[in-house]
């Protein structure tokens, strides 16, 4: 199983330089963000499927949430639970 870093205190992270986000919301073990142009990304705990990947996988690292991209969706509001993923979309 891989180790994910769940910290309590505020820590730096490394998104693409042209990144701008302009939302953010955070679970009790995962975090996800939405950028200026509506892509979605996540990171933390992923056990039940809640960073939106496909699948169960936890990973440190932010991921888009290429789904969203694939559709032609645009993210524009996000909410994060214990153990999900709640976003408002335009297509």
């Amino acid at each position: 199983a891989a180790f994910i870093s769940i910290q309590a205190f505020p820590a730096l992270l490394d998104l693409p330089e042209d990144l701008e986000v302009s939302a953010v919301s955070c679970g009790s073990r995962h975090t996800a963000v939405i950028t200026r142009g509506g892509e979605l990304y996540t990171w933390g705990w992923g056990k039940y499927g809640q960073l939106g990947h496909g699948n169960n996988i936890s990973s440190d690292q932010a991921r888009r949430v290429e789904h969203l991209v694939a559709k032609g969706l645009r993210a524009e509001e996000v909410v994060c639970g214990p153990w999900t993923t709640y976003i408002r979309v335009l297509e």
